[in-house]
């Protein structure tokens, strides 16, 4: 039988939309030994994960979990358990992501009322408002808070009084968000959001942290017709995730060892000083980019913390791009999806790869590959600006 060699994975820098980099001491957990799903040493840890990431999520929220699966499981889960065949839901899309929430949704036997804004731009919130006042019958209204495709920042505060005077569930992605800035679930009363594990919240992917208010519970307890999957049938996995523990899946228990270090790295840190940290990084790379001379397409105030898009400027070739980065530098950046394909790229400040000697890192490779490109950019300038911003100046 022919031996293989020695698996030697290359350590390479995440710098994209996620994965992000994993921390030695989440990695470690995950090699602590396999228990039953049902032992009770593993309910404990249950017990102990949900505690903290109600923490994470700003909840009181009975109903806070992880489901097994990626945040598209988790945008997954969120849409069949909430909508039944035949109800009128109200989504926002202002990029891939808020597309994608409508075709899940279609999926569901929605009638789906879709308000778009372009690539890089917020939601209007006129619009939006619009379309819960001439849709007074929608069961709900689901939005991006945190658009991975374009890295645009959408602010829920108003969006979320008006959604909720009009008697409907808000449905929220904070699959870019919840880790590295506010995800205020209790303070704006949001029904439903789920994220992702290999974001902000620095852990492999594999889980999608999921809460639902009480109302949005009631509105699942009370469905008509079974949850259309059974695999994501919230109506079984709460009583599994409760004192109950009755059997539905077998739980990645290895994974939850991991995502419940990777939340008591977040609690040690605490949100604030979490939240401040990404916020701090991401100017100054955006201070260091714009000294370059390149261009950022997302306005600053709408911009993620967490995830920035950089127009490419004229001639550089994307693909090329991406690839002498990983290639001269081991650094992983995103493409442009959607309209942005070929257009940006797309670099991620995220989880315990949010730091300062990132900043500094990205800048000085990114510079260089620039001018083997054949377009020059002013790396002294870039870096002297990133680093007023990293001291505060």
């Amino acid at each position: 039988m022919e031996s293989r060699r020695p698996r030697r994975t290359r350590e390479k820098l995440l710098l994209g939309p996620g994965p992000s980099p994993v921390e030695g001491r989440v990695l470690r957990a995950l090699a602590e030994p396999t228990l039953g799903h049902l032992d009770g040493d593993f309910v404990a840890l249950m017990d102990e994960t949900q505690e903290l990431l109600r923490k994470t999520f700003q909840t009181s929220n009975a109903l806070t979990v992880t489901m097994p699966g990626t945040g598209s499981a988790g945008m997954e889960a969120a849409c069949v358990n909430v909508i039944e065949r035949g109800d009128t839901v109200i989504i926002g899309d202002q990029g891939v992501f808020g597309q994608r929430m409508q075709d899940v949704a279609e999926r569901c036997g929605a009638t789906v009322i879709k308000v778009s804004a372009p690539f890089g731009k917020t939601l209007p919130e006129e619009t939006l408002f619009e379309a819960i006042d001439s849709h007074p019958e929608a069961k709900l209204v689901g939005l991006v808070q945190a658009e991975t495709s374009t890295g645009v920042l959408q602010n829920l505060d108003a969006i979320a009084a008006k959604v909720h005077e009009a008697g409907m569930l808000l449905l929220v992605d904070a699959v870019t968000s919840l880790g590295g800035m506010e995800v205020p679930v209790d303070r704006l009363g949001l029904d439903i959001v789920y994220s992702g594990s290999q974001k902000c919240l620095g852990c492999p992917p594999g889980l999608a942290p999921l809460t639902l208010s009480s109302r949005a519970v009631e509105v699942v307890r009370s469905r008509k017709t079974k949850v259309q999957s059974w695999y994501l049938d919230l109506t079984m996995i709460m009583r599994y995730w409760e004192q109950e523990r009755f059997y539905h899946h077998t739980a990645p228990v290895n994974m939850l060892y991991a995502f419940n270090e990777a939340l008591r790295i977040v609690d040690e840190e605490g949100l604030e000083s979490r939240w401040a940290r990404h916020r701090r990084n991401a100017e100054a790379l955006w201070a260091g980019l714009e000294a370059m001379g390149l261009t950022l397409p997302v306005a600053k105030e709408d911009r993620l913390p967490s995830l920035t898009c950089l127009a490419l400027p004229e001639g550089i070739d994307d693909g090329r791009l991406r690839r002498e980065l990983m290639e001269r530098h081991a650094i992983e950046v995103g493409s442009g999806l959607g309209e942005f394909r070929g257009r940006v790229i797309r670099v991620g400040l995220m989880g315990s790869g949010s730091t300062a000697n990132n900043v500094l890192l990205f800048l000085s490779a990114l510079a260089a590959t620039l001018r083997r490109m054949g377009h020059p950019v002013d790396v002294a300038s870039a870096l002297e600006r990133a680093e007023e911003r990293l001291d505060g100046d």
